[in-house]
């Protein structure tokens, strides 16, 4: 076996640090731009600065225009929808005209510059098509999580206030078809704000009966758009100006709007495809994520396309769409050669197929990284896919606000050591430090939050859309000088960075700050665990005192309450009686968002008998009273 190739990151990451502004002025070379910055950096602007000020550009021309007059034939999109039978491989010059007649269509209804437009749709072309369309006349698109509920939607309706909303007939999870045009019609009744008018893509499994005189349906508007030669443009806007606005949950009932730029959203992620994720133009890329989420925004949609590589859409699950198989057989008919995913994913996968017998049917040769994000990726998970697929198995850490990865293992520069349980060690652009409640550096493997030290670099939120104080008091108050993250965890004696949860999570038993994800860390290595989550709950004795929740593997014969106890010496062996953890419970699902994120701040309500509501991101609400029972059975 070859010698591994000596890795280039502390090379390149000291050249970031020695020269932050030539580094971001060199990566922005591979970005066409209209007119050059006036200024790479300019920290007079905005709440930390502004990158590439003065420059002009357009994001929609990076991601298709210039790929498809260099490679028309190329694939940019692969679209494989499992639930629909239906494959699909889209050109970059059949991309270039789908979008650029959208966007006609677009301005046709009155869209210009500036412009909000909310996308509320499934996993289908057209929502890729409809976000690159709006990219392209320079409208700010803001994608709104297909089959949100209406009260929901109503409230970002009022906070961006769009001119036009594209929406589905409905999507399809899993074996469930979910109509959207009634929950899009009773989210614009409750809204205050109201659109010109709504473009609905009807689909065969549910048709969808159209508002006159406000909803006009995709396919029509197209046909007559390309009837007449309707195409639009590409317009030049200021790399500074928004390119979207991604809500995401706030501890208000005002939704936090993450605004991202034109300019420095380019150069991050084409920055970070070829040297973190190790792709190539022409390569298959797969983020199995939704364009609802952060994810679906930088990986499917935008980074792939910036650098000219093909993009997997995929409208499926990893189970059931048919069978634990649905990953692997994708990676193989496509020729994927990285995949990124939530570990929750992986741990389903698991669940439901333990020694990986379906992966047997296929090959995947060709496929080289798998990369896992999103929530903290415990190594059992870790360590079942690396034996499984035999490729490494990187976990990195970035948030929705940073727009792309702060911490991970940059494949492209040279694989560095995989310490399972540690996303690795800081990008460029982010000086990652670990902190106590003053602000000082604490030392390797001591617990504190995680902040990044300022500027952010390009491709991160300059603010919050509408909401400067807000961004301000939220995330750049609390410790002068930095971003607060709030993510708690600490930095080893290599600089490995290790993610133990939000600050929120960390407990305080009887005076002991203590890690839940250290817990669930030690809960998920037990052989018959599929997955876990660990809160604190309150004690009138201790403060806190921890509570496991977990998922047993498909085809565990074991009595549950033998399991649990077998988990409660297991934390007490590893971590010690300090941990006063004395509380598993054996559940036959985890309460989670649609994105995979388990919810362990509601849970944490149900088990203090807080008052507490149904998440609106919730993937089924049943759960919940599941949790509910669960609890009540073992405190009788």
């Amino acid at each position: 076996m070859d010698a591994p190739t000596p890795s280039r990151y502390a090379a390149t990451y000291a050249a970031w640090k020695a020269d932050p502004v030539g580094f971001w002025a060199e990566a922005a070379k591979a970005i066409d731009w209209f007119t050059p910055a006036t200024k790479v950096f300019d920290p007079d602007q905005g709440a930390y600065g502004r990158w590439y000020v003065g420059a002009t550009c357009n994001t929609c021309h990076n991601a298709v225009d210039r790929h498809a007059a260099d490679h028309p034939d190329r694939t940019a999109v692969i679209y494989d929808s499992p639930v629909t039978g239906t494959k699909r491989t889209i050109s970059y010059a059949e991309l270039k005209d789908e979008v650029a007649t959208f966007a006609a269509v677009l301005q046709d209804l009155g869209v210009g510059k500036g412009d909000r437009v909310i996308v509320y749709m499934p996993m289908v072309p057209e929502a890729m098509v409809a976000m690159l369309a709006c990219a392209r006349i320079g409208a700010v698109h803001s994608v709104v999580f297909g089959g949100f509920a209406a009260k929901e939607l109503a409230t970002r309706i009022d906070d961006c206030h769009p001119k036009v909303i594209v929406s589905a007939s409905c999507g399809i999870e899993g074996a469930r078809v979910i109509a959207y045009k009634p929950l899009l019609d009773g989210a614009i009744d409750l809204a205050l704000s109201k659109p010109s008018a709504c473009v609905i893509l009807q689909r065969p499994q549910v048709e969808a009966s159209l508002v006159a005189g406000r909803d006009h349906d995709w396919q029509g508007l197209v046909t007559h758009a390309k009837a007449r030669g309707r195409q639009a443009d590409c317009v030049a806007v200021a790399a500074t100006d928004p390119l979207y606005v991604l809500y995401t949950s706030g501890t208000t009932g005002k939704p936090k709007g993450v605004v991202r730029d034109n300019g420095g959203h380019m150069v991050a992620l084409a920055w970070s495809m070829t040297n973190l994720y190790g792709i190539a133009p022409g390569e298959v890329f797969w983020a199995a994520s939704d364009v609802g989420w952060v994810v679906g925004h930088s990986y499917i949609v935008y980074a792939p396309l910036f650098i000219g590589a093909t993009s997997i859409l995929y409208e499926g699950k990893p189970v059931g769409t048919p069978d634990p198989g649905a990953y692997w057989r994708v990676i193989a008919e496509h020729g994927v050669k990285a995949l990124f995913t939530a570990p929750t994913a992986f741990r389903a996968i698991k669940k439901e197929d333990p020694n990986a017998e379906h992966l047997k049917r296929y090959a995947l040769a060709g496929f080289r990284t798998l990369f896992l994000a999103g929530e903290r990726a415990d190594p059992d998970t870790v360590l079942w896919a690396e034996k499984m697929l035999g490729v490494p198995v990187i976990d990195h850490w970035w948030q929705t606000e940073s727009g792309w990865c702060m911490v991970g293992n940059p494949v492209g520069l040279g694989l560095l050591p995989v310490k399972p349980g540690s996303p690795t060690v800081p990008m460029p652009g982010y000086d990652v430090r670990v902190v106590d409640e003053a602000g000082h550096d604490m030392p390797a493997r001591t617990m504190g939050s995680i902040v990044v030290r300022l500027p952010l670099p390009p491709g991160a939120l300059p603010t919050l859309w509408q909401q400067d104080d807000r961004f301000k008091d939220g995330y750049l108050t609390q410790f002068p000088g930095f971003y607060s993250t709030s993510d708690a965890g600490f930095i080893d004696e290599d600089g490995y960075l290790y993610i133990m949860g939000r600050t929120d999570d960390i407990i305080n038993v009887a005076g002991h700050r203590l890690s839940t994800g250290g817990m669930e860390e030690v809960l998920s290595a037990h052989p018959d665990v599929a997955e876990c989550a660990v809160i604190g709950m309150a004690d009138s004795l201790k403060g806190e005192v921890p509570c496991g929740f977990v998922v047993l593997k498909a085809g565990v014969n074991k009595e549950p309450a033998e399991i649990e106890r077998e988990l409660v010496a297991l934390v007490r062996d590893k971590i010690g009686p300090v941990a006063a953890f004395k509380l598993a419970i054996t559940v036959q699902r985890l309460p989670k968002t649609r994105s995979g994120k388990i919810l362990r701040g509601t849970m944490k309500k149900i088990a203090d008998g807080v008052e507490w509501s149904v998440p609106a991101t919730i993937d089924d609400p049943a759960v919940l009273a599941e949790i509910e029972d669960a609890l009540k059975l073992r405190r009788r």
